[in-house]
């Protein structure tokens, strides 16, 4: 396979524009990065999924690191949840080589709808209301607080259905190693619509998790072959000047203006793949 400049630079700079919204939704960037790849420039998908995964991980480097210090991200949540994840993702993973490609375009697809339909249903609520610490959140003290600029005030939340967003954690650390894109999607939806956190912690959250889950599959993906330098060189410098944008402009957002990005993008990437799977281009 053989790469332009042209298109080692085309690539490079929709991976600045992944990485911006990946940082901002918590998404981890893969999940625009597999799309554009496969879509967008022809690529092999195993190639695209490959790349996601140093997307992935730069992602997290690049915009974790200042969430953390602007005490955006809850890593007590972070490391319980991880734990879920990252043995699923090793699992997902391994699945990739029993999977047909077609297929793996379809469930991206329907994974990217289904988990629309909660955000549709809380898309004008700020913060969550009436939410109280159930028996597992107290004992591991998960309820925190963070300082909301937009706001303009320090914002306590306390956590409920904690085992049910372990039970999801655990899914999406498998969908992570099956389709190298972060599992960003599954991470926010468990925080935000599950275990009620606020939208600007559980996207910076996930941006702090992704970078383990990522990191927890990516050895196999290079032993396989499927991590292409020219392809992920290029994706990993843009995801990472993208992430660090959005890590300065997520704090001067609203919760609201979060989710209103987060259904027109994840609607567009989800109808595209289920209809590329079925062997329709558009």
């Amino acid at each position: 396979m053989t790469l332009t400049l042209t298109t080692i630079l085309l690539i490079f700079s929709g991976s600045i524009l992944a990485g911006l919204i990946g940082s901002l939704l918590g998404l981890g960037g893969g999940i625009l990065i597999v799309p554009m790849l496969s879509l967008a420039f022809g690529l092999p998908i195993q190639y695209a999924i490959g790349a996601s995964v140093i997307a992935i991980i730069a992602t997290s480097s690049g915009s974790a690191a200042a969430y953390v210090r602007d005490r955006l991200s809850n890593i007590r949540v972070g490391m319980f949840l991880e734990t879920a994840t990252v043995s699923g993702a090793i699992v997902g993973a391994l699945l990739t080589t029993i999977v047909a490609p077609q297929l793996l375009y379809i469930i991206f697809g329907i994974v990217l709808l289904i988990s629309l339909l909660p955000i549709l249903v809380k898309l004008g609520e700020e913060l969550p209301q009436n939410v109280k610490n159930d028996r597992l959140a107290t004992t591991l003290s998960l309820a925190s607080s963070y300082p909301d600029k937009r706001l303009g005030k320090e914002v306590a939340y306390e956590v409920t259905n904690t085992g049910w967003g372990f039970l999801v954690m655990c899914i999406a650390g498998c969908l992570s190693g099956l389709l190298g894109i972060g599992s960003g999607v599954f991470k926010v939806l468990a925080m935000d619509t599950i275990m009620r956190i606020p939208m600007k912690v559980s996207t910076t959250t996930s941006n702090f998790m992704i970078g383990v889950t990522g990191a927890a599959s990516a050895s196999i993906y290079f032993a396989r072959g499927d991590v292409h330098p020219l392809i992920a060189a290029p994706v990993a410098l843009g995801i990472l000047a993208g992430s660090f944008v959005g890590a300065r402009i997520l704090p001067l957002m609203k919760n609201t203006t979060l989710r209103k990005i987060f259904i027109p993008v994840l609607s567009l990437i989800a109808l595209q793949m289920v209809l590329h799977g079925f062997g329709i281009s558009w």
